[in-house]
């Protein structure tokens, strides 16, 4: 009964807020196929993703089942088990939309234009990220140069996304959604915009001037570069990762 009650209380507040429902379909619909979309991500192999250090994707640490590609649980550690994984291909202007689950008190993230050449030492390899967190229990919400920059849907330690998004509880599915157009970037949480910025303009650069990121000559400045999915030592879960070039 209290399931059911869950369920019907989920169903509610995406209807109210006019959120697409989730699938585990790993599909494009018709619509998605006409406009140009791709998977990102077949929903069964490891085709077109290696892992951000390696040559092949990592032999541990990731796991796909039912249609479901989920890095594991190792401690909470940044990068030391399985470690990130990334695109083979690398990426301009794109939207790209990714279904995500968290656990309890867990961290990872969506990163795009990385650069696996940067950053060889140990931790995640170095690009623009759309923060996954759980805000009320992962010490990171409280953290970074920018007040609220690290929490759920944020430009990681750079810009904070609205505190008001909509946000689906511990367990249940979100969609996230990244749009970069001619430098124009923008985060979406199922289905409302919750932060924008231009990539390399005097405002951005004087946030990364004071992030962690200051030490990287014109971080995030890339033409092109990889989408990676964060090994934190969480689990957490990623369905229907689609991409659409523009």
């Amino acid at each position: 009964k209290d399931i059911r009650i869950q369920t019907d209380s989920l169903e509610h507040y995406s209807q109210k807020m006019q959120i697409a429902p989730v699938t585990t379909k790993n599909t494009l619909t018709t619509s998605e196929e006409k406009d140009g979309w791709k998977m990102l991500w077949d929903g069964k192999t490891t085709e077109g993703w290696r892992g951000a250090r390696l040559e092949d994707f990592p032999q541990e640490g990731w796991e796909i089942k039912n249609g479901i590609l989920t890095v594991l649980a190792s401690g909470g550690a940044e990068s030391a088990a399985g470690g990130d994984i990334v695109t083979e291909k690398l990426y301009g202007d794109f939207e790209l939309k990714a279904d995500f689950k968290i656990t309890e008190g867990a961290n990872s993230g969506i990163k795009y234009y990385v650069d696996t050449d940067i950053n060889k030492g140990p931790g995640s390899s170095i690009g623009l990220e759309y923060q996954i967190l759980d805000d009320d229990k992962h010490p990171d919400a409280k953290l970074g140069n920018h007040e609220g920059s690290r929490t759920v849907a944020s430009l990681y330690d750079l810009i904070k996304a609205d505190p008001d998004k909509p946000i689906h509880p511990v367990g249940a599915w979100n969609t996230a959604r990244i749009i970069s157009k001619n430098n124009h970037v923008e985060h979406w949480l199922n289905g409302t915009k919750v932060l924008e910025y231009e990539r390399g303009s005097e405002d951005f650069r004087k946030l990364v001037s004071e992030s962690k990121y200051a030490k990287w000559d014109r971080f995030g400045e890339l033409e092109e570069g990889r989408i990676l999915l964060q090994d934190h030592g969480n689990r957490v879960s990623f369905k229907n990762i689609k991409i659409k070039t523009l």
